[in-house]
């Protein structure tokens, strides 16, 4: 029996799992009689059980655990290595917020199967990942190559019960695999440019490595190819101690890394492009044995013109059948393969990979690129009944509306989490976004030494995601205990009242102004790409503007109409949409009101998350004023009555206040200027759009004299 402290393993070899929550244990666990014992597995948890005459354990699911005490023993049942674990970090974590432990739900399972993170990864310059046109993504080219990183990061993830990690990039072999046909392929080192990325830059990303930036590069890890093999396996190894699968994701078809060698391009009719696919694809799986699968794209890069056969045809080619290659001598080894939806069809897919040597589900795009709108997004529900009944579905959960700040509100969490297809259609979701790289924090002016990592720094949401999303009956009051305990000088109470209220800010401009794609709409700073959209937001888009679909919202064009024909509106109308947004932003300022001495200068951790949601109030009071300018010019094109164009400016004229108040907070925490896909995001630079905001408001009648 593996003992720590008055904590031990019940069985003769602790599983390294086990011996993480065993350590947990340790840190948090109080003086005091009594004995915990961790069962790893079913067998000893039905032994032990028997041997004490306790209720066994309660779920026979993977992942679950039991709770079971015996005076002042107290026991984890678990039906395998990760159930246990999990109970194990669950009875860490109420020690470290000082709960009861008889408190805790004592039989808990996996309410979503899967559960885990996106993470867009830049392994080089010459390998890119979709995101690598940012900032934060060139930034962590030399992390995804400390091995400390990624133990940093898999600890958290297994702390938030998130059990899995699929890494995304354009086309990660020559950065990962030796391949004997093409030997020249892989690369040595890790390279990234000094150029400067640009809005120039495509959004289907066919243009994210250029031989050119080769030129201005720099050497910023030495390793051969044999030492990132040996790297990677490490930490898919430490993945596997945390309960953590590892997918690797790419989109099709991208060769960079290849570009002169072996007649090698991105011509699917060029029979060396499947070939190297295949041989490629079939040595990621060989060399990887702890590779629980790999996910693809039917595009952005596909030939343009080709049929959805075709392009499964060539998928089949490189990625079905260079797995069937690796798995031949290994035929019982489990492995899967995720199929985006995007840019595919349902039922060729199915025909295509009815030979696949594993399990084929599909890929959705749940909410779009906006988590953080409705908690009951219609879209899924609305492709399903076209999904064949033998295809599940991962939901991609794109989170591209906050990247610098602490949102948590499990109202919301909990809510989405319930709303996902059951268990039969939905393995599981995974959340991250396109625009940011979830690595090491690169927005903060002043990184905070005790979380440098983005997920160190989010640790409340992460934590509500996974926690929730493992069990959805996780009350409120378990996040308020975890304030406490980590802010013990602050009212817990305030700040859970606070975050909430910050945190139901965005999801609220969303609903009620939806854009639905990440390059179409950043609600953190009311802009998006200066190309491919519309640059900033103004008064008059938001008036022009669409709800989103089966958010129960209604827009702002549709109320004016309804309102001008005394007609009833069935759903939240802009009226409440602006109540709700100023209420949310004034309770948040105001709980937030006597917490003076956490203010700018203050560099702590709790000076840094409140100032967090000062600034996502104070951004709800300008979207509030915006879309009241907005409502108010809808009425005034209606009615033409001066008072209603009156009220647009003085609307306008406030929410120009509330921007730069929004600012001036945004700027003394974060980097006044940042490079994402949507090209550079300045807020301070985005100010003076805001003043033409208010001017072209304030001469609306005479520049829209037309529709008067």
């Amino acid at each position: 029996m593996t003992k720590t402290g008055r904590a031990s393993c019940y069985t003769a070899v602790c599983p390294p799992p086990v011996g993480f929550a065993l350590s947990e244990i340790q840190a948090f666990m109080p003086d005091g009689p009594g004995t915990i014992i961790i069962c790893p597995d079913q067998a000893s948890s039905a032994t032990l059980a028997q041997e004490r005459e306790l209720k066994p354990l309660g779920h026979n699911d993977p992942q679950a655990f039991s709770l079971r005490f015996l005076g002042d023993d107290i026991l984890v049942l678990a039906h395998d290595v990760i159930g246990a674990m999990y109970g194990g970090l669950e009875l860490a974590a109420a020690f470290r917020d000082q709960i009861d432990p008889r408190d805790l739900d004592p039989d808990q399972r996996p309410h979503v199967e899967h559960r885990g993170i996106k993470f867009n990864i830049p392994l080089d310059l010459r390998t890119p990942s979709y995101s690598d046109s940012g900032d934060a993504a060139q930034i962590n080219i030399p992390h995804m190559w400390d091995f400390s990183f990624w133990q940093a990061f898999l600890d958290e993830m297994a702390r938030d019960r998130l059990d899995v990690l699929s890494l995304w990039n354009l086309h990660p072999f020559p950065s990962l695999v030796k391949v004997p046909e093409y030997p020249e392929v892989a690369l040595n080192d890790v390279l990234r440019t000094k150029q400067a990325f640009d809005p120039s830059f495509s959004l289907s990303a066919i243009d994210m490595y250029k031989p050119s930036m080769l030129a201005d590069a720099e050497v910023v890890v030495s390793l051969s190819i044999d030492d990132k093999i040996a790297f990677w396996r490490r930490v898919m190894h430490y993945a596997q101690d945390r309960g953590v699968q590892l997918f690797w994701f790419t989109w099709n078809i991208h060769v960079f890394g290849t570009e002169g060698k072996y007649g090698i391009t991105d011509d699917p009719d060029n029979p060396v492009c499947a070939d190297y696919f295949r041989c490629s694809v079939r040595e990621l799986v060989r060399t990887y044995p702890l590779l629980a699968g790999i996910g693809i794209t039917a595009g952005e890069h596909m030939k343009s013109g080709s049929s959805c056969a075709e392009q499964e045809n060539w998928l089949w080619q490189a990625y079905g059948q260079g797995v069937q290659d690796a798995l031949s001598d290994q035929p019982e080894r489990p492995f899967r393969l995720i199929h985006r939806a995007h840019m595919a069809s349902y039922q060729e897919i199915a025909s295509a990979w009815q030979d696949f040597p594993g399990t084929v589900d599909l890929s959705f795009k749940y909410a779009i690129a906006h988590m953080y709108s409705s908690p009951t997004p219609p879209f899924a529900n609305e492709t399903l009944p076209d999904v064949p009944p033998d295809l599940r579905l991962w939901m991609t959960v794109r989170n591209d509306d906050i990247y610098r700040y602490r949102w948590g509100d499990p109202d919301f969490a909990r809510a989405f989490i319930r709303h996902l297809p059951s268990s039969d259609r939905c393995v599981g979701f995974y959340i991250g976004p396109d625009g940011h790289t979830w690595g090491h924090d690169t927005l903060s002016r002043a990184v905070d030494p005790a979380c440098p990592l983005e997920i160190q720094r989010l640790w409340l949401t992460f934590r509500m995601w996974g926690l929730l999303a493992y069990n959805p009956d996780l009350p409120t009051q378990r996040f308020q205990a975890m304030l406490a305990s980590r802010f013990p000088d602050l009212d817990s109470a305030v700040l859970m009242q606070a975050c909430q209220a910050a945190s139901r800010i965005i999801p609220a401009v969303n609903r009620a102004y939806w854009n639905p794609l990440d390059f179409h709409f950043f609600p953190e700073a009311c802009t998006s790409h200066p190309i491919r959209g519309r640059g900033f937001h103004r008064i008059e888009d938001v008036l022009r503007g669409a709800a989103m679909p089966g958010s129960n919202t209604v827009c702002i064009a549709d109320f004016c109409a309804a309102e001008g024909a005394q007609d009833t509106c069935a759903g939240i109308t802009p009226p409440q949409t602006i109540a709700a947004l100023q209420h949310d932003a004034d309770q948040c300022l105001k709980l937030l009101a006597n917490m003076q001495d956490h203010r700018c200068e203050d560099q702590s951790e709790a000076a840094r998350m409140i100032d967090d949601w000062r600034a996502m109030a104070l951004l709800g009071r300008y979207y509030a004023e915006k879309f009241s300018a907005a409502l108010a010019l809808g009425r005034w094109e209606r009615d033409h009555l001066p008072e209603q164009h009156q009220r647009a400016m003085t609307a306008a004229s406030q929410a120009q206040q509330h921007w730069r108040a929004y600012v001036a907070i945004a700027h003394t925490r974060y980097h006044a200027r940042y490079c994402t896909r949507l090209g550079q995001v300045d807020l301070q630079a985005l100010t003076s759009h805001v003043d033409d905001d208010y001017r072209q408001v304030s001469t609306w009648p005479s520049i829209h004299s037309d529709s008067a």
